[in-house]
């Protein structure tokens, strides 16, 4: 990897997503030496990808150049790479551009979609865990109505325009506020021609409720907000399967669909060489201590999603979040800090600062520890947050800029079909074009 020799110990991070970014700025300038490997040479803000998908926003406003990020860092070096397997007992990390060795290694691997063993859903859903996902998806809405006014076939232009979505957590329920109103000032005008009023969006969840990892009170309120923006939310139906036209579930309700959207799940992103007794089946997520360090190992850590915390309040870790993500960040690098001077090192304590879902227009819902408020003042709150929490001035600027225009011209410019999407089917798996 051409990665020098130092007099200082290597700290390597696999990941540069929320926590992996968070570790690698508190590390700057440090008496250590950092090594960063990502398979993209961007961090990309995964909470506005939906916009992405919608053609509110275009990708290159919620991803940001990793270099740029640590550009000023001493001893500091980032690498494009695919990191295949862990070496634990020679200290050494086997990616697709070489070997490394390491003093101390952090997996920040983040999250990747869960379809929960089905192969069938996993080969014919569309996915929004990435860039090339939320494009590949933007790319299938429009021309599943550019196909709508070229078929005379009514039972076809009704699958075109039928949209599923698998799961009601933050990412379902805020792609479906948003090609609701797609549905209602935008799709109008660009297909005059077709009967947009036919359009379904159809939001299924396996639980009682939308939201349901925040409070009563806004998984309520989003639901009303959905439904007068003209979505049909199922409540306590499961999927169980999806030949690429007709969805199927648990009971006699089926849906003639060409496009189904994944949000139904995540589990960690995995690197292979750890011990098994250190990872949870199913999530597959990293076991980690109080101090983030993996179970089993001494100088192997894990933070983010990938790491699965057990506390009393959280038996099942910490939420897959960017908040999490980033305290857990933030807070090993003191903790490497001490470890290298020989100092005790200090439990992680998760501060709940709240949770929010973006339903559309003036509205949101936002849960904050002692608050729950929901409505236009919560989507305003909702507006400022992610906005603060874009990393670079420039995508602050232009994502801030896009949805002052969005608001006024009640319009989104991005939906464009830069390159088309077509489904890859094999036997046993699918490769999206990319």
């Amino acid at each position: 990897m051409n990665i020098p020799r130092s007099s200082f110990p290597r700290i390597v991070i696999i990941g540069g997503g929320f926590a992996g970014i968070a570790l690698a700025k508190r590390l700057r300038n440090k008496k250590v030496q950092v090594v960063l490997l990502d398979k993209h040479n961007y961090h990309n803000f995964q909470p506005l990808m939906y916009q992405v998908a919608t053609g509110g926003l275009e990708p290159d406003s919620i991803a940001y150049p990793i270099r740029k990020v640590v550009q000023e860092h001493k001893d500091f070096y980032f690498r494009l790479a695919d990191v295949k397997e862990i070496d634990s007992i020679n200290n050494k990390i086997i990616a697709d551009i070489g070997e490394l060795k390491y003093d101390y290694l952090v997996i920040a691997t983040g999250s990747k979609t869960n379809f929960f063993g089905n192969k069938e859903m996993e080969r014919n859903c569309m996915a929004m865990k990435t860039i090339p996902q939320s494009l590949n998806i933007r790319s299938l809405i429009l021309e599943n109505f550019e196909q709508a006014l070229l078929t005379n076939d009514i039972d076809e232009r009704h699958s075109l325009m039928n949209f599923v979505l698998v799961g009601g957590g933050p990412t379902g329920v805020e792609l479906a506020g948003a090609l609701a109103e797609m549905k209602k000032a935008i799709l109008p005008k660009d297909y005059p021609d077709l009967d947009i009023r036919k359009m379904e969006i159809n939001l299924i969840q396996s639980g009682d409720r939308i939201l349901n990892t925040m409070s009563e009170n806004a998984s309520q309120k989003a639901e009303e907000f959905l439904i007068k923006l003209g979505v049909s939310v199922w409540k306590n139906v499961r999927v169980t399967g999806y030949d690429s036209r007709v969805v199927t579930t648990n009971s006699d309700l089926t849906f003639d669909s060409a496009t189904v959207i994944w949000t139904a799940g995540v589990q960690g992103a995995l690197v292979n060489g750890l011990n098994v007794h250190s990872l949870i089946a199913r999530v597959d997520r990293i076991k980690v201590n109080a101090y983030n360090q993996v179970e089993g190992y001494d100088n192997i850590f894990a933070i983010g999603d990938i790491a699965s915390m057990s506390l009393e309040e959280y038996p099942q870790g910490h939420p897959m979040m960017a908040q999490p993500a980033i305290q857990q960040g933030k807070h090993l690098s003191e903790n490497l800090a001490r470890l290298l001077d020989k100092k005790e090192m200090k439990p992680f304590v998760y501060k709940d600062k709240g949770s929010m879902a973006t339903i559309g227009r003036n509205k949101a819902v936002v849960d904050l520890p002692h608050y729950h408020f929901s409505g236009v003042f919560a989507w305003y709150v909702w507006m400022f947050v992610h906005l603060f929490s874009l990393i670079g001035f420039k995508n602050k600027a232009v994502v801030f800029l896009n949805w002052v225009y969005n608001y006024v011209r009640f319009d989104r410019e991005a939906r464009l079909i830069i390159r088309p999407y077509k489904k890859k089917q094999i036997a046993t798996f699918t490769t999206d074009e990319i």
